[in-house]
């Protein structure tokens, strides 16, 4: 596989994000749809979560096996390292982003004072300012899985690349919904211009993450790759759950989340019968 294709693949998986967001300029779309879509990316990322720990952990088993010590000990430690990595550094950003969140409302004292001029000064509304730290929240989950797709594609794992390229770009299809979502209450719907530049912000670290993933073969580097991805995938897995509990009943987040999944190994099932 070469250079440009893999990183054809990578802006694939990245720019299917730009489908969702549309939405922030309509007012009238049902909840029950909203939550179905994201009960769906549930699913579909619970078998990415499971494909990509499968492929990380398999080569510390290997290690394990063989009673190779050493090897075994600095495989572990990258693999939690880069889970753990993967899943907190989203945690402490959807903390620190909540605190900027609660101070913007504390009433007519001097840090929402703050926040409101920063808000006129810049332009945005403070619904906007949210959608851009969601944007900003996503773009770090998307560069881990633009690290997971390089560098299965570096290690010529073409069928993991493929699914991963595939259930990624379904999934970053649905978190246009979660970007816009705080944009439904605003006066005036989002210009196009704003709209383009969430999707940058959020799509384009697939690719970028595409391109570093690529650059290197190794198997320690692949373990610290793909748990970094699927500790972020495991974040958000927790906030899409989160979404289908409060605005969904749970036979439309049982059926989205059946539906996902299904779709996850229906796509690797006909890759893997095609021999990629």
């Amino acid at each position: 596989m070469s250079t440009g294709h893999i990183l054809l693949l990578g802006a694939l998986a990245g720019l299917t994000i730009f489908l969702g967001l549309p939405l922030g300029r309509l007012h009238n779309v049902g909840q029950g749809f909203k939550a179905f879509l994201s009960a769906m990316a549930t699913g579909i990322l619970l078998f990415l979560l499971w494909d990509v720990l499968v492929e990380a952990i398999e080569p510390v088993e290997e290690a394990l096996t063989a009673k190779n010590w050493d090897r075994f000990s600095g495989l572990s430690a990258l693999a939690f390292g880069g889970f753990a990595l993967g899943l907190m550094s989203l945690v402490y950003y959807d903390t620190w982003m909540k605190a900027r969140r609660r101070k913007s409302f504390l009433g007519p004292g001097a840090a929402s004072a703050t926040e409101l001029e920063r808000s006129h000064f810049t332009g945005l509304t403070p619904a906007r300012w949210l959608a851009l730290f969601i944007a900003t929240g996503i773009g770090l989950h998307n560069f881990a899985e633009g690290l997971a797709i390089g560098q299965a594609a570096a290690l010529d794992q073409f069928s993991l690349a493929y699914v991963l390229v595939i259930g990624f770009g379904l999934h970053n299809a649905t978190e246009g919904f979660g970007i816009v979502a705080p944009l439904t209450g605003d006066a005036e719907p989002p210009s196009w211009r704003f709209l383009g530049l969430m999707g940058v912000i959020a799509g384009f670290p697939t690719f970028f993450g595409t391109l570093v993933g690529q650059a290197w073969t190794s198997t320690a580097i692949s373990v610290l790759f793909l748990t970094l991805a699927a500790g972020s995938i495991l974040y958000v897995v927790m906030e899409l759950l989160n979404v289908c509990r409060l605005f969904s009943s749970k036979t439309v987040t049982a059926w989205g989340i059946l539906f996902g999944l299904t779709l996850g190994f229906a796509t690797d099932f006909i890759l893997v019968a095609a021999g990629v």
